[in-house]
């Protein structure tokens, strides 16, 4: 028995060593443009953007694929933050603050076409051949293709309520910076 233990004590602590000797040995620097554009992200990876989550849009932001506004959870604001660190301009005219929603399905629109929920990213629509569908609201990310493929118009984005599970934090009003306020300053003067 204190063979036993004994060799595979020594078997953990060699391959201990020999795999942190290989992650120093093999480790692949992150850094750069893109890690910093993925920091940004809200890293929720729901797909809205229409690339493989944040790390996919953070690629495609760095190579100037994507436009700034791809990220439809981050708002405005994250617009904003992407335009300023990459150098663009940006029209915040066309970026919309939008409430987080989820989809739900009318039951008796419903025809049981199984479109919806062979676009869904996340699994969130249940249902099979000539049933009716549902919804699975935690798995929900709002990304509206199950909407758009709908061909009877069964399922409809609704803002999430307001609950004690889904409450957030209001974004803080955008205070002015003490350089813009000097300039407001002298400009009247």
């Amino acid at each position: 028995m204190l063979g036993a233990i004994l060799s595979l004590s020594l078997l953990g602590v060699s391959l201990g060593l020999v795999l942190g000797l290989a992650a120093r040995k093999f480790r692949v620097e992150s850094g750069g443009i893109e890690a910093e554009l993925q920091a940004l992200m809200p890293g929720s990876n729901c797909g809205q953007c229409g690339y493989p989550g944040c790390a996919g849009a953070a690629a495609a932001l760095a190579r100037g694929e994507a436009a700034v506004t791809c990220c439809p959870p981050g708002g405005k604001a994250l617009a904003e933050t992407l335009a300023a660190r990459l150098g663009v301009s940006l029209d915040a005219s066309a970026v919309a603050e939008e409430l987080p929603r989820i989809a739900g399905v009318q039951e008796e629109i419903c025809i049981g076409c199984t479109k919806c929920f062979k676009v869904c990213p996340t699994d969130a629509v249940l249902g099979a051949a000539k049933q009716i569908h549902v919804v699975i609201r935690e798995a929900c990310t709002g990304c509206a293709k199950c909407e758009n493929t709908c061909p009877t118009g069964a399922i409809m984005l609704t803002p999430v309520p307001v609950t004690l599970q889904t409450w957030v934090w209001p974004r803080p009003a955008a205070t002015p910076s003490p350089e813009s306020v000097l300039a407001g300053a002298g400009a009247g003067a």
